[in-house]
Parts: structure tokens; sequence; C-alpha cells
């Protein structure tokens, strides 16, 4: 159903009259939502994963005589692998679980057999805007999550003399340590988890049954929403 509902969407996203004037909406509050309503939430989670992971990295690795390689360790480690999973678990918690309390309600209360009854195809109109946001959604928020955690990480091992580098010369370094598919992947993991998440959720909400509660779609939107994210990631780091 899942791959399905892939193809259906990148197949409607491209034709220009999917796109009408309630379907552009629903996208531009989908993307406020997910996005800037996800801004603090990542800030927080990237500062704190920028303390705990580069400034340790920094001093262990100028421990050990290895300094030089911070930069490909930080790449590998955070920026391809970490950041994708991170902002996955924020737009699965925010907006994700969101979608799925949401289209459970419209399943279960009658609305979504209403809008079909009067020609409205609830892909068109919400699962469609609503997955290619939260893809955009996750792109954005996954490159800001990855600078918040260097900046961070890189203040706080200056402040405690673990570095002597300038924060334009620790950039470089990163930037430099990335590779040709770096730029492949770790674009690729942002947005299609963001994307999947989305999908992952519209779908878990409209297959609520009438006896389907909040009790039992929060946990099944919520183990589906993970195993999204860990298999995407895991698929894209081995085969990209």
């Amino acid at each position: 159903m899942l791959a399905a509902a892939s193809w259906g969407v990148l197949r409607e996203a491209v034709r220009p009259i999917s796109w009408r004037r309630t379907v552009r909406h629903e996208f531009r509050i989908t993307m406020r939502q997910a996005t800037i309503g996800g801004l603090a939430t990542a800030f927080v989670t990237a500062s704190l994963t920028g303390f705990a992971m580069v400034s340790q990295a920094l001093y262990w690795l100028g421990v050990a005589g290895q300094a030089e390689l911070a930069g490909s360790l930080l790449v590998t480690v955070l920026v391809r692998e970490l950041t994708p999973l991170l902002v996955g678990l924020i737009l699965l918690g925010r907006s994700g679980m969101l979608t799925v309390t949401e289209f459970g309600m419209l399943k279960a209360g009658g609305q979504v057999r209403t809008m079909i009854s009067q020609g409205i195809d609830p892909f068109l109109l919400l699962v469609m805007p609503r997955t290619l946001a939260m893809s955009l959604s996750g792109f954005t928020l996954g490159m800001l999550f990855a600078a918040v955690a260097l900046v961070m990480g890189y203040i706080v091992s200056a402040a405690l003399g673990t570095t002597q580098d300038s924060l334009w010369l620790f950039l470089d370094k990163v930037v430099s340590a990335m590779t040709v598919r770096d730029y492949m992947v770790i674009p690729a993991k942002l947005f299609a988890i963001g994307y999947l998440v989305g999908l992952s959720s519209c779908l878990t909400g409209l297959t609520a049954s009438t006896d389907d509660d909040l009790a039992s779609l929060m946990p099944r939107g919520f183990v589906r929403g993970i195993l999204v994210i860990m298999v995407t990631s895991i698929l894209l780091t081995l085969t990209v």
C-alpha cells in the first residue's frame, strides 16, 4: 500500500491540474505546521546533539592524536546517519501523529465518506499535499539541524579549549570531508524520510476502522513511522 501510494503521489504531483486552490492551501498549512512548528524542537535537539557528540569527538580525537579525522567522522556519523533519523523522529512526533489523529477522526466520523460522495478525492486533497510538504520540511529541518549541531559543538569545544581552529576553518574541514556520495545520500535521506513519514501517517489515519480510537491509532502510527524511518535510512545507506 505504501509503495502504491508513493507512486500515486509522485504521479499526481507532476500534473498541474492536481494543484487546485484547496490543495495548495493544504500544502501551505502543512508546511507551516511541520517546518515553522518544528524549528524550536529541531534547534534544541541539534544543540544537545552538538554538545554531546561534536565536542566529544573533537576532544577524544585530539587526545588520540587523530584530530584530522574529525571532519570525516562528523560527516559520516552526524550529518549522514544521525541527522536524518532525528529529523524523522521530530517530524513523526510533531506532524505525523497529528496527521494520524486528524485523519483517523475524519474517517471514523464519516467525513471522508462524505467527501467521496461529493466527488472530492481525499487522496488529492489531503494525502498528496501533506506528503510533499513533509518531504520538503524534512530537508529544510535537516539542513538546519546539521548546521546548528556543528556550530554548537564547535562553540563548546572552543570554550573547553579542545580545538584551536576558527569556526570557518572547522566548517571548511567538515565540508571538505564530504564526498560525492554524501551529497547524494544526505538530501535523499531527508527527502525520502519526510516523504514516507508523511505518507505512512496519512495511510494509517485513512485506513482506520470504526472500532479504532486514539488509543489504538497513535501506537500504530508511531510504530509504522519508526519502521519507515529506520528502513529508509538503512536502505539508502546500503544502496546509494
